[in-house]
Formats: C-alpha cells, structure tokens, sequence
C-alpha cells in the first residue's frame, strides 16, 4: 500500500464533504477540545491524529470508513480507549471514536444483552444488574466492551462462564469496503469465529449480542499475605485454583498496598495477593474459603458484595490519565523457577500502583477447543501481565525498566505467546505466536474481507499472501 494521506493535506471542500455526512462531531487539531479528545486511558500515549469522527450511530461510522478508504487515510478505531499500546489512536490519520453508541438493551426472557460499540463494561453492568444477570468480562469497570470483547475478555468470571468472546452471540459490523453485515452461528460463519479473539482486524463492530448469566451477588474480595511468603502461597495456589469449582475464581498478584481503603498499616507495603470472585451456594463459602484461611493471611476482607462492586473494586485507585507500561505471556505451570522470579521483582516493584496479575484460564474457560475461536491458548493455566503505573511521567523510565527486567527474567518459562489485550506494540512475531496454529486462518479471513489492510492500527493480522 502507498504511503498514506495525511489529513491536513486534504482540501478544505473535501473535508466539507464528510461534515455534511457525519451526525457527530469532527474534532481538528484546532478545535478547542482537541487535546482532551485525544487523551487516553495510558497517559504514557502521545499520539496526534489529523481528526476525530466522534460516531453517533452506524452510519457514522459507514460514511468515515468509505472517506478514509477513498481518501487513503491511517484509521485508527477507539472504543474505550484502554488499549496499553494506544491502538486506539494514530498519528496524523482519521480516529474513527465509537463512544457515542452507547446502549444496552437486556431481554429477561432469553438471558441476553445487546450492548453498543462505545460502551463501558460498567455501563453493562449497570444494565444488567437489576435482573440478576451479568455478562463475563474484566475486571475494571471503565473499560472498552469492543476492545476486551475481540481480544478474547478474561476476568472474574471465566472459571464459571468462560471468556466474554465464549458468550458472544452476535455482532453487526463495518467492513473495510463500507458495508455492514451481522455475524453469528449461521451468519458470516467464518466473520463471526475470527472476532472471537481476532481483535479489530476484520471490521468495526457497532452492536454485540452477550449471553448473559445468573449472577446478582459474588461473594470475593482479596487476601494478602507479606511478599516474603510468594512462592509459597504461589505453590499452594496453583495447585488450589487448578482443582477449585467453576464457581470460585481467584487472580494472584504481587503489588503494593498504595491506600485507603485499606488499613493504614499496610499501606506502601509489597505483598502477594490474591482476589476472589465466588459464584456458587453462599452457603458453602465457609468450606470453600477453609483452605483459604488456612494459609493464615494477614488481611483477608472477603464477603457478600453486587457483582458491580467486584468490577469497580480497582477503578478508584487506576483512574484514567496514568502512565502504564505492559509486558504479558501466558504459563501453564508456576514452577520453583518461576516463584523465585515473583519473589525477586515482587519484591522491588518501584511505584505504588505497579503490579503482576496472573489470571486463571481453567474451569469453563479452559474447555473450549483451542481451535473453536482463534484464543489459541485454552490450555496455558495462567494470562500473567506485569505493568508499570504511576501518575509522574518522570517515572515513566522506571516503571518500564522494572517491568521489562520482570518481563524478561520469566519469558523463558512462558508459552512464548500472550494474551493480545495486555500487550503494547511487540511486532508480528509476538502476535503469530500468541494465534498460533490460528493465525493462518485468520490470515486468510483477512485477505477476503480486508485485503488492503485497511484496519491495521491494532494487534495486526496480515492478509494472506
């Protein structure tokens, strides 16, 4: 492909063109809310695109598609704009803004949810609540549905219930050539398998449908033990979290304590942490916690909450407008060499709310085929993500060093993927990896139905040759 158009080489008249086409707003460098319109959750990104078409609805986003495409301009898609690497956003180019379509539509009857491509996961949420539904998702409210959902979605409820793309009925689309199409089981087939973890590489999708599920209350929170105890709760973790019930879900981490609401004196202190989500009979907690309270926590707060409450648990302390650098693999053992390593950086992380998750691929999650959406790795046990955070862009050097060094010393242990959602910009080889035997699939989905690779400012695919 030719080098691409820069809109502010296009001519003022065939600007007046799309303005004419657009219901939303289109935001230029000049326009007073331009530099708060291009800001993103990871403060670390500093991108300048030529425009923001700012959607309201799917003709929107038809009529800025056939523009960039005709015109030969960079597309960059945004949803929630979570995204760690800011594939959301591109220099000089179109940003084609998703965030004025919002709408969630739940039906009792059928246990579903019909959710608009700019919404948040809190909104969903919020929706859905009052019915004692809730779809799987994150595990943060603010983020994107589009983003989370074609990346694959793992959180605190994809022991029970798999990943949101296991509970993806149907999508309504964008295609690079202008069209829109649905895409479920019987429609589009091969469209539908490709977004189930394919990212935005095939289209921008404006409508999804989720299968929801009978969740009002979780029982969960987190416990804490000092950091020296890592490997050893990491040991008795993996054995623990492998044979727990689909109904109890827990994500370990090695973090620091930054501040309220917890006890004042845990605060600035490094520990191993693990965060429940319980989805079973509340009357079996106190067995299934047992072992829990077993390995003698210093500060275990778990108890009934609304699964709202468990999404939101974060959202205070990560606030948009942080600086934040990803490393990401996945494991499927977590071996002595590997606890040494968490030990080692767990003990060192250089700012407060730098961390290491590492989330549970088991249960429901760990039963679909690793063939029957491109999340090739149904059989790693662990998504493991590190990331470097801190308000201060002066610490941006520090936190990327720590998280590169921890990075670095696990990878060998590692599957040689990751997953795609917690990644910045590693190149192709990273992404092949992480699709593995799906990625020619994918390839070959791309070169039908976007043989320009006119979406490619993502986690991107190439068209087969």
């Amino acid at each position: 492909m030719s080098t691409n158009t820069k809109v502010k080489e296009l001519e003022s008249s065939v600007l007046e063109t799309l303005k004419a086409q657009i219901r939303g707003k289109i935001i230029f460098p000049d326009h007073a809310e331009y530099h708060e319109t291009r800001k993103v959750y990871n403060a670390m990104i500093d991108k300048r695109p030529g425009m923001f078409v700012m959607c309201v609805d799917t003709a929107d986003v038809m009529y800025a598609v056939n523009f960039a495409r005709e015109n030969n301009l960079l597309v960059a898609v945004r949803g929630g704009g979570h995204n760690g690497g800011g594939l959301g956003l591109c220099d000089e180019g179109m940003v084609i803004d998703l965030s004025g379509i919002k709408f969630v539509h739940v039906d009792v009857e059928n246990s579903t949810v019909r959710v608009g491509g700019g919404n948040l996961w809190g909104e969903v949420d919020h929706a859905t609540h009052p019915f004692g539904l809730a779809v799987p998702a994150g595990i943060i409210s603010s983020t994107g549905v589009g983003g989370l959902t074609l990346g694959g979605g793992v959180g605190h409820l994809s022991r029970k219930y798999g990943l949101t793309i296991d509970n993806l009925l149907e999508a309504d689309m964008v295609l690079a050539d202008g069209s829109i199409v649905t895409v479920n089981a019987r429609q589009n087939t091969d469209l539908f398998w490709a977004i189930r973890g394919g990212g935005g590489n095939f289209g921008i999708v404006t409508s999804f449908k989720f299968q929801a599920h009978p969740v009002k209350n979780i029982i969960g929170g987190p416990t804490l033990w000092p950091i020296e105890r890592t490997e050893e709760v990491m040991e008795w973790y993996h054995t623990f979290i492998n044979n727990a019930p689909d109904e109890l879900n827990g994500f370990i981490a090695t973090m620091v304590i930054p501040g309220a609401p917890f006890p004042e004196e845990l605060h600035n202190k490094m520990f191993c942490g693990i965060v429940w989500s319980y989805v079973g009979d509340p009357r079996k907690q106190e067995e299934v916690f047992a072992p829990v309270h077993a390995l003698n926590p210093i500060f275990a707060h778990v108890g009934e909450m609304p699964y709202p409450s468990i999404q939101t648990l974060f959202d205070g302390m990560l606030p948009h407008g942080l600086q934040w650098y990803w490393r990401a693999d996945y494991f499927k053992e977590l071996g002595p060499e590997v606890r040494a390593r968490h030990l080692e950086f767990g003990s060192k992380i250089p700012t407060p709310l730098s961390q290491m998750h590492l989330y549970p691929i088991s249960g429901a999650a760990g039963r679909v085929g690793k063939e029957d959406t491109p999340w090739a790795n149904r059989d790693a046990k662990y998504a493991g993500v590190i990331v470097g955070v801190d308000p201060d862009p002066a610490n941006a050097d520090k936190i990327t060093a720590w998280c590169k060094e921890y990075w670095e010393a696990l990878h060998p242990y590692s599957t040689g993927g990751a997953y795609l959602n917690f990644i910045m910009d590693e190149g192709q080889e990273r992404i092949k990896a992480s699709y593995k035997g799906n990625y020619e699939r994918l390839a070959r989905i791309k070169k039908t139905y976007d043989p320009e690779n006119f979406f490619r400012v993502n986690q991107n695919i190439l068209p087969e040759n």
